[in-house]
């Protein structure tokens, strides 16, 4: 499993077939990938982390990272997105020989949204949707988290 954690002020997704879209206000973005050697053992983990992660200045202050994601109850939207595991090594054209195949990737990402919303509210995209993803990075702060 693979994690993008973006720090933001806002953001948004939109699916580009149904025109549906989700926002947050200040919080995180998840981009979220599965590898072809992942299991559900993963994922209770990586939601500890994102709830965990101590990125938030404290009110006033600029670069200070001491407020967790849930101790500021900060707003988080969750992307899927096999993309993480393309290599780019040879070739021209992404492999994704590493990714999680479709239906084993979408049934570890339920499972996923599953967990986190055992511990918190959230907004998530589309799972196999082309999907337009807005990003107002705030810092910027980009972390990744790869088990």
């Amino acid at each position: 499993m693979k994690l993008v954690i973006q720090r933001v002020s806002k953001a948004w997704v939109k699916n580009l077939s149904s025109g549906q879209s989700r926002e947050i206000q200040k919080g995180v973005v998840v981009f979220v990938g599965f590898s072809k050697d992942d299991s559900e053992t993963v994922i209770a983990r990586a939601v500890d982390r994102i709830l965990g992660l101590r990125i938030f200045p404290e009110e006033g202050e600029k670069g200070d990272f001491s407020i967790s994601v849930k101790e500021g109850n900060f707003e988080i939207l969750v992307v899927p997105e096999f993309t993480l595991y393309g290599n780019i090594k040879k070739g021209r054209r992404p492999d994704f020989g590493e990714a999680k195949n479709f239906n084993e990737a979408k049934s570890l990402y339920e499972k996923f949204l599953e967990e986190l919303k055992k511990h918190t509210e959230f907004k998530s995209g589309w799972f196999g949707a082309m999907q337009e993803v807005a990003i107002f990075n705030f810092g910027p702060v980009t972390l990744i988290y790869e088990k």
